[in-house]
C-alpha cells in the first residue's frame, strides 16, 4: 500500500537560546486537504513536554532547551486522524529527531589537579624542568598549570585547563655537619655505668631515609670509658658512661666523634664527604663517696673453739676522696642476730663475741658498715663469710634408744642387740667409734660385748639359765669412744628384759608372774594391814583440815558488838617539831615501799588534796609518807577485804600549821576558865571525860 505520509528525518541544533520555540520539521499527510479535517497527534520521548505539534498544521516545534551531551536523538510517534471521528487515517509512523552538536563545550581534564614527585636533580622528562639542578633543599613545590583547546587550537574553539602540583622529592645530596666543632659536658664520678653523659648532633638537610645517621667514637682517651649511640628517632648521638669512673684516678677525657650517612647515592659522591667529626671534652666531677673496702669480699675460717675476744679478721676500708675522711666501722646487726661478733669501730678487728658451734650455725654470713668520721651519711659495706671450722667438741652417742630381750632358754654366746652411735662432730677423716663395757661392767658374768670394727657392736649373752623371778631387768653400760683428737666418749645404757619364749625362740610374756601369798599369813592380818592404813589416811586428812582452817583469815562477824576504848596518854606530841618523842623507824617497811601506789577509784584519799595546804617545811618525812601510801595501795589491791576500811587524814600542829595548835593545854590564852560542864549532856560515854576536864586545881589550870 503506497504511504500517504509526507515527512522528512528531522535535525535540529542544541542550545537554542531564543524567546520562540525552535521549529524542527512539520508532518503532512497527502489525505489532508487543508479544510482541517486532519488532527495530528505526537507520542514517545519528549512528546509534550520537550517537542509539541500543531494538531492542525502538523508543525512541530521543540520547547525546551536541548543539549546533545545529555541526550543525541528522541523517537517518536505521529499519526493522522479524523477530526471528526477520530478515526485514524492511517497507521501511525514512528520518526527520530537527531540533536546536532555545536562547541558549546570547553576541554576537561578529567583527573586533575594533578600531583607529581619528580626527584631533584632528575633529567629531562615528560613534564620538562626549565632550570639546571633544582634543589629542593631551595624550594620543595611547585604548581603548574596546564592549558587544553578544542578545535587544534583555531578561532572559536574552547580551552580548559588543570592543575599540577610538582614534589621535588629528596635525594642524598646534603652531606652532615656539626654546627659545633667543640662541645663541653661534665658527669658526676658516682655516675652509674650506661647513665647519659651528653649529646651532640649533626645536622642534614635531607630528610628521611637520606637524613639518616651514625654515631661513633673515633679518637681520644676515653674510648674505653665512654660509649655513644644513635637515637633512631632524633638522629642524635647519646655518649653514656661505660666503665665507673673515679675522679681521683683521671678528671677529664677527650672523645673526638664522628657522624656519618650511612645510604649514600654514587652520582652524589662528589658532593662529600658525607661525614663530619666534632670534639668533646668530658670533665669528671668529685663527689663525696662512701668508703671502699679492699678486698671486696672477705671469707674466714675459724675453729668452733676460739676464745671470745679472739681477732679472725682485719677488715680494711678507706675513703676514696681526696679529703680522706677517717673510717668508723660498725657491724650491721640485722646480718648478725646471734650477736656472735664484733668490730672494733677504729681499726676494723673483726672478734668473737659468743662461743662458736658448728653443730648449731656453721656458716655466718655478717655485713660490715663503714662511714666516714665527718660525714655518717656515706656509708660502705662488705660482706664477711665465716665458716666455723669442727673440733671434737661431741662425744658419740647410741643413735636411739636401746631395749632388748633375753630368752630364758638363751645359750650362752647368743647375740641379742647390735647397737650403732653417732656422733655431731664431723672429722675430716671420717667417724669412727669403739665401743666396750663401762669400768663397771667390764667383768659382767651376763653379757659381753663385741665390737665390729664398724661402728657398730653386738651384745652376746655370756651364759644361759636366766630366770624371770630371779631378775627380770638387766642395766648394761656401755661406753663408747670416738677416734677425734682429744678422744671423747660417753656411756650409754642399754635394758635388757628377760623373757618367756618357746622353742623357736619366740617371745611369749616379759612380764615376771606373781607369786602366791604363803599360807601361813592369815585372813586376820590381812585385815589389820588394811586397817591400819586407812587410819593413817584419817589422821593425814585430819592435819590438812586444821592447817586449811588456820589458814582463814579472820572475819568480823556482823551481829558482833565492837567496843570503843580510850586511851589516855600522859604527855603531848611536839607536832613536826618533835623528833624524839619516839622513833618512827618501826613503822617503816622497806619491802612495802617498792610498790607504786596507785590510788583508789571509789574514794580519792584527803593526804593528797590536803596536802597543798601544808607548807613544804611542815612536810612529813618521807618514810612515813611512803609508809601510809603503800599501805593504801595495799588495801585498794585486796579484793577480798571487808568493806569497813576508812581513810583518816591528821593536819599537823605547831608552828606553821593550818590548824594551829589543837593541845588543850594552849587553848586558854589568857586567866579567864573555860567550862566543860556540856561533856555531862554527852551521856555515860563521856563521863570520864567530863570528871577529868570539870575538876580545877586551886591554881585554876585545868586538867
Amino acid at each position: 500500500m503506497k504511504r500517504s505520509w509526507v515527512w522528512n528525518q528531522f535535525f535540529v541544533l542544541e542550545e537554542y537560546t531564543g524567546t520562540d520555540p525552535l521549529y524542527v520539521g512539520k508532518l503532512h499527510s497527502d489525505m489532508d486537504r487543508g479544510d482541517g479535517s486532519i488532527k495530528y497527534i505526537l507520542s514517545g520521548e519528549g512528546a509534550g513536554i520537550v517537542f509539541t505539534i500543531d494538531d492542525t498544521t502538523g508543525d512541530i516545534h521543540a520547547i525546551q532547551r536541548l543539549d546533545r551531551e545529555e541526550r543525541s536523538q528522541y523517537t517518536l510517534r505521529a499519526q493522522a486522524l479524523d477530526r471528526r471521528t477520530g478515526r485514524p487515517m492511517e497507521p501511525e509512523s514512528e520518526f527520530i529527531i537527531k540533536i546536532q552538536d555545536i562547541n558549546d563545550n570547553e576541554p576537561k581534564f578529567l583527573d586533575g589537579p594533578y600531583v607529581a614527585s619528580v626527584p631533584e636533580m632528575s633529567p629531562v622528562g615528560l613534564i620538562r624542568t626549565a632550570l639546571m639542578n633544582m634543589d629542593r633543599e631551595a624550594k620543595e613545590y611547585y604548581e603548574v598549570i596546564i592549558q587544553a583547546k578544542d578545535m587544534g587550537g583555531q578561532l572559536g574553539g574552547l580551552a580548559g585547563t588543570t592543575t599540577v602540583n610538582i614534589t621535588l622529592s629528596d635525594v642524598n645530596d646534603n652531606p652532615p655537619r656539626f654546627p659545633q666543632k667543640h662541645y663541653q659536658m661534665s658527669v658526676l664520678e658516682s655516675a652509674p655505668v650506661s647513665s647519659t653523659v651528653g649529646r651532640v648532633v649533626a645536622k642534614d638537610l635531607d630528610e628521611g631515609i637520606n637524613a639518616e645517621m651514625k654515631y661513633s667514637l673515633v679518637d681520644g682517651d676515653g674510648l674505653d670509658v665512654f660509649d655513644i649511640n644513635t637515637d633512631p628517632n632524633y638522629q642524635v648521638g647519646i655518649i653514656t658512661v661505660r666503665k665507673p669512673l673515679s675522679f681521683e684516678s683521671k678528671k677529664s677525657y677527650t672523645l673526638k666523634v664522628e657522624g656519618a650517612n650511612p645510604h649514600l647515592e654514587m652520582r652524589f659522591l662528589n658532593l662529600g664527604p658525607f661525614r663530619d667529626t666534632t670534639t668533646v671534652h668530658i670533665s669528671v666531677e668529685d663527689v663525696d663517696e662512701p668508703p671502699v673496702f679492699e678486698p671486696s669480699f672477705y671469707f674466714v675460717e675459724v675453729p668452733e673453739d676460739v676464745e671470745i675476744g679472739t681477732t679472725i679478721q682485719i677488715i680494711s676500708a678507706k675513703d676514696p676522696d681526696l679529703t680522706n675522711n677517717s673510717i668508723r666501722f660498725v657491724l650491721s646487726w640485722s646480718s648478725d642476730p646471734g650477736r656472735f661478733f664484733y668490730v672494733d669501730i677504729t681499726s676494723g678487728a673483726l672478734m668473737t663475741a659468743r662461743p662458736l658451734d658448728r653443730e648449731d650455725v656453721s656458716w655466718h654470713n655478717i655485713t660490715v658498715l663503714a662511714m666516714e668520721l665527718n660525714n655518717p651519711s656515706q656509708v660502705g659495706s662488705v660482706t664477711v663469710t665465716v665458716k666455723v671450722l669442727d673440733v671434737n667438741d661431741n662425744a658419740p652417742e647410741f643413735a636411739r634408744f636401746y631395749e632388748a630381750f633375753v630368752c630364758e632358754n638363751a645359750k650362752a654366746g647368743q647375740l641379742i642387740q647390735t647397737v650403732s652411735a653417732v656422733d655431731r662432730d664431723d672429722p675430716q677423716e671420717g667417724q669412727h667409734f669403739y665401743y666396750s663395757l663401762a669400768p663397771e661392767a667390764a667383768n659382767n658374768p651376763n653379757f659381753t660385748l663385741r665390737d665390729n670394727q664398724d661402728n657398730t657392736a653386738w651384745i652376746l649373752t655370756r651364759r644361759s639359765g636366766f630366770r624371770q623371778h630371779e631378775q627380770n631387768t638387766f642395766y648394761l653400760p656401755i661406753l663408747i669412744s670416738d677416734n677425734g683428737r682429744p678422744m671423747l666418749s660417753s656411756t650409754g645404757t642399754l635394758t635388757v628384759h628377760v623373757c618367756s619364749c618357746d622353742d623357736d625362740g619366740m617371745v611369749m610374756s616379759c612380764t615376771a608372774e606373781a607369786y602366791v601369798l604363803p599360807v601361813s599369813l592369815s585372813r586376820g592380818a590381812l585385815i589389820a594391814i588394811l586397817a591400819c592404813i586407812f587410819v593413817l589416811l584419817v589422821l593425814v586428812l585430819l592435819i590438812l583440815s586444821m592447817r586449811r582452817h588456820r589458814k582463814q583469815p579472820y572475819v568480823i562477824d556482823e551481829e558482833e558488838n565492837i567496843h570503843e576504848n580510850i586511851v589516855r596518854y600522859d604527855d603531848e606530841g611536839g607536832g613536826e617539831e618533835d623528833t624524839e618523842a619516839f622513833d618512827i623507824a618501826a613503822m617503816w617497811n622497806p619491802r612495802e615501799a617498792q610498790l607504786v601506789v596507785k590510788n583508789r577509784q571509789d574514794m580519792l584519799p584527803e593526804i593528797e588534796s590536803l596536802s597543798r595546804y601544808v607548807p613544804q617545811t611542815c612536810m612529813m618525812d618521807n618514810n612515813v609518807h611512803n609508809y601510809v601510801l603503800a599501805k593504801l595501795y595495799e588495801a585498794d589491791m585486796d579484793l577480798w577485804a571487808p568493806p569497813f576500811d576508812s581513810l583518816q587524814t591528821y593536819m599537823f600542829e605547831g608552828n606553821g600549821s593550818v590548824a594551829e595548835s589543837l593541845s588543850s593545854l594552849q587553848s586558854v590564852t589568857t586567866d579567864s576558865d573555860q567550862s566543860y560542864d556540856y561533856l555531862t549532856d554527852w551521856g555515860p560515854r563521856f563521863k570520864k571525860l567530863a570528871e577529868m576536864y570539870g575538876a580545877t586545881d586551886s591554881s585554876g589550870a585545868l586538867w
